[in-house]
């Protein structure tokens, strides 16, 4: 060391199976760690608020949707999300960014964010947020809510067009929707800024399965996503 390092963004379900697909999150943390050890980044796997070892920092997001839902409706449920996204829980990535700057085995100058689903959505957020941040990964972000929420593609757009980093964007085929990497590659070309598209064969039966298999299928991945780091954050 100093080691490069990546912050790691998880999704956000009412259960793990939502986003880490057959794995409990910390599982899920442990079989992503060993990889991006192997190729020699330092790696923190962010638990955020309410969440896994974060149970006890604060609210479990997914219930607070749940309940602002059941009281106020589907477009007051969208709204508070939104909040979170561009507050609480963008300020835990914000923190756990500075933890791992401070880390002395940690090259300050050398940090890469990645992400999945909703965390995707967070590290284009926060690459955006930290000009510092050397390059920025993103699986099957904005997937499951893009097509039907104008405000959330707008607000993810404008992220993509003010962030300098190179920023990768991943989907499977078969995700819930590949229209997000799609609009996100097209805005940063015609604003010729660095940007990759990669968009996999079908993995496993369902959409389900193709928006998580960052988890699952790490072999389709780990030769594009590591290759693309190497060259942006080494």
């Amino acid at each position: 060391g100093p080691f490069p390092a990546v912050l790691f963004n998880h999704g956000s379900g009412s259960s793990d199976a939502m986003h880490t697909g057959p794995f409990v999150i910390t599982e899920a943390a442990e079989r992503l760690g060993p990889i991006f050890v192997k190729h020699g980044y330092a790696f923190l796997y962010l638990l955020r608020r309410g969440q896994g070892l974060s149970a006890d920092q604060g609210d479990f997001m997914q219930k607070l949707l749940q309940r602002e839902k059941m009281s106020n409706g589907e477009e007051a449920r969208k709204g508070l999300q939104l909040r979170l996204l561009t507050t609480d829980h963008l300020d835990d990535v914000i923190a756990g960014l500075s933890f791992l700057k401070k880390l002395p085995h940690v090259d300050a100058n050398r940090i890469a964010i990645a992400g999945h689903s909703f965390g995707g959505q967070l590290t284009l957020l926060a690459a955006e947020r930290d000009s510092s941040v050397r390059a920025a990964v993103t699986f099957g972000a904005a997937a499951g809510s893009w097509e039907d929420w104008p405000e959330l593609r707008e607000r993810l757009l404008s992220a993509v067009r003010k962030t300098s980093a190179p920023l990768m964007l991943i989907h499977a085929s078969n995700d819930y929707s590949t229209a997000p990497g799609n609009a996100m590659a097209a805005e940063r070309k015609r604003m010729g800024k660095p940007r990759v598209l990669k968009i996999y064969p079908a993995i496993g039966k369902t959409s389900e399965e193709g928006h998580n298999f960052v988890y699952s299928a790490v072999d389709r991945w780990e030769t594009d996503v590591f290759k693309f780091l190497d060259a942006n954050v080494r």
